[in-house]
């Protein structure tokens, strides 16, 4: 393996303009392209062109197309998981997502970072960081989950969401950056609510 994949799997700062991760992306391509063609194919076919790009997918995933990610192979994906329209997971490092997920359209899981230092980001520097998605968590519609961030099991991410940081279990939080408004345990009260009126998921 060569030296920037290796940074890259490590978490550290690395050049993404790398011959081995140039042949990575390739392989992402060719298999996005046919994965997103396939929409009248059989769900076998279908799966089977996932398994080879995807990491790990669970049995009775459904991802519905289009579906765009940077290698796939950092990908991992519980079963029962439904992953919506358009979704864009960018796995420089890995997406791990839980059992009887939701993902609802447009989502964004994103990993990767670039430098605040305008000459290493013009050099070409990034690095990333994992995201992990709990067991039976619901991403409303354009969710965006910023690197290094990890959602805990059952909670709830409204519509437009943006998680810049970890979020516990059985929770619903909505907002720019995501905050937690309430509980969604039972008998769980409003942590905070805007106006009065929690928002709702959407997606």
């Amino acid at each position: 393996m060569a030296e920037n994949k290796q940074r890259m799997l490590a978490g550290d700062w690395y050049i993404a303009d790398d011959p081995e991760l140039r042949a990575d992306t390739e392989r992402r391509i060719e298999l996005c392209e046919a994965f997103n063609a396939a929409v009248r194919a059989t769900p076998a076919a279908r799966r089977k062109i996932l398994e080879e790009l995807l990491g790990s997918v669970g049995e009775g995933v459904t991802i519905r197309a289009p579906f765009h990610c940077d290698y796939g192979s950092f990908i991992t994906i519980g079963p029962r998981t439904f992953i919506n329209f358009g979704a864009v997971f960018l796995d420089a490092a890995p997406i791990t997502i839980g059992a009887d997920v939701q993902i609802g359209p447009n989502v964004q899981l994103l990993t990767p970072s670039h430098e605040l230092d305008t000459e290493r980001r013009r050099a070409g520097w990034e690095k990333a960081d994992p995201v992990t998605i709990g067991d039976n968590v619901w991403l409303g519609g354009a969710v965006i989950v910023c690197p290094g961030v990890t959602i805990g099991a059952d909670t709830v991410v409204g519509a437009g969401s943006v998680v810049t940081k970890d979020l516990p279990s059985g929770v619903l939080a909505v907002g720019n950056p995501a905050r937690v408004i309430r509980s969604l345990a039972r008998g769980g009260g409003a942590a905070e609510e805007e106006g009065g009126v929690a928002a709702g998921p959407g997606g």
